[in-house]
């Protein structure tokens, strides 16, 4: 039985995307009959035992907690994530090493793998100096863009194999001088057991928030970050209300823009019909998908979102919801326009609106949207396939003087 082991930034019983993506591949590779088991680093921000057992999964803890000034922190981060893998493989014995980005898990992986003498996979979800970028921690082209840029090349360059997300990262890693060859594909992806049919619209909540009958209800589930574009999403109410006299915006989540977001709300000509829950328990979510007619994911043209993919559209897709998202890089791998959802332009709230107002006056053809939808997810974004784009990964990895294509494998 191959034994893999995650190295990640945080895992599981944190609740955020890089979790269930995390927890996705590792139940997926054990249902596939393979051995695997989690470590994170110092940023994991949760209290408990330094060996964790939740939902299943076991994740090891890195001790301690980093200082010092910028560079030095972060060095010393990734000598005791280094440090712990070790330690950790004496007892377990991997065969394998899986690091997840950011880089600073990858450059700990490169140096265990290294010193174990064993292969080391580096997958990245999201160049990490973007996202910094798009939440407004970061500014692109800064020294710490630069190193983060330079540290994450040195781990792509070292590692045996290279998975990203989706075609916009692999492009542009192939674009700085990187062998395509050993760089694959591992989309997101749901895990289809999770997800029935939609449950029937909750009439006690929607009269608990305000919701009148009629719709249409647009709705986000997600964290509030500047580049989710949802001040574009409330200029587009009124809009919308011109075409649609009973819509409604609901607003399910929280995060930085969430005080700048409410006074735009409350400013507005359209004010009385957006929404705000904050966030929500995440086994009472599925109540509010319920009072929704249309996800909308208005993220704003950039770099970050023009190369990452996100995983709320196709959990949507997956519960069978109608989805509506800007025409952004990331969003047109994921949504065929008119088929499986609907594309609007970016940055305009105007143009969104009259998508919007479109998809809701053509619910005649949902029934057929929602099943195109489904079917795409089952037949490319569903984990209990897709991992074993890893597996033979895996196993070229292990057989002696392996020298296929990654990109082909995967």
């Amino acid at each position: 039985m191959t034994r893999i082991l995650h190295i990640l930034d945080h895992s599981l019983p944190l609740h955020s995307g890089y979790t269930f993506r995390t927890r996705a591949i590792m139940k997926s590779q054990q249902n596939a009959g393979m051995d695997v088991r989690g470590i994170t680093g110092q940023r994991h921000a949760a209290d408990g035992p330094m060996v964790q057992e939740t939902e299943g999964l076991t994740f090891y803890r890195t001790p301690g907690t980093a200082d010092g000034p910028v560079g030095v922190r972060e060095l010393r981060e990734v000598g005791a994530l280094a440090h712990a893998i070790e330690t950790t493989a004496e007892e377990w014995r991997p065969d394998i090493l899986h690091a997840h980005s950011p880089a600073l898990c990858g450059h700990a992986g490169l140096k265990a793998a290294r010193k174990l003498g064993i292969p080391l996979v580096y997958e990245i979800r999201a160049f990490w100096e973007d996202a910094a970028v798009g939440n407004g921690t970061g500014s692109e082209g800064s020294l710490k863009y630069r190193m983060t840029r330079a540290l994450e090349n040195h781990v792509v360059t070292g590692a045996d194999a290279v998975f990203t997300i989706c075609h916009g990262l692999r492009d542009d890693l192939i674009k700085r001088g990187h062998n395509g060859g050993k760089i694959g594909i591992s989309p997101n992806g749901v895990d289809l057991s999770l997800f029935g049919d939609p449950p029937p619209r909750d009439e006690a909540l929607a009269k608990e928030l305000g919701l009148p009958a009629g719709g249409p209800v647009i709705g986000f589930i997600g964290s509030f970050y500047d580049y989710e574009g949802l001040d574009d999403l409330i200029a587009s109410m009124p809009h919308l209300l011109a075409l649609q006299p009973s819509a409604q915006l609901l607003l399910i989540g929280g995060g930085p823009r969430d005080e700048a977001l409410r006074q735009q709300a409350a400013a507005s000509p359209a004010g009385q019909a957006i929404h705000f829950t904050g966030r929500v328990p995440h086994d009472q979510v599925e109540r509010y998908y319920s009072l929704i007619d249309i996800l909308a994911y208005p993220r704003k043209a950039s770099r970050l979102t023009d190369l990452v993919t996100p995983l709320k559209p196709l959990e949507a897709m997956a519960q069978r919801r109608i989805v509506a998202a800007s025409d952004v890089g990331g969003h047109r791998e994921l949504i065929t326009d008119r088929e499986t959802g609907v594309l609007f332009p970016a940055d305009d709230p105007a143009g969104c609106a009259a998508a919007l107002s479109d998809l809701y006056d053509s619910r005649d053809d949902w029934d057929a949207m929602r099943n195109r939808a489904k079917l795409h997810i089952t037949d490319r974004h569903d984990w209990a396939q897709n991992i074993y784009r890893y597996q033979s990964v895996y196993q070229r990895l292990l057989t002696p003087k392996a020298n296929q294509s990654i990109a082909t494998a995967a």
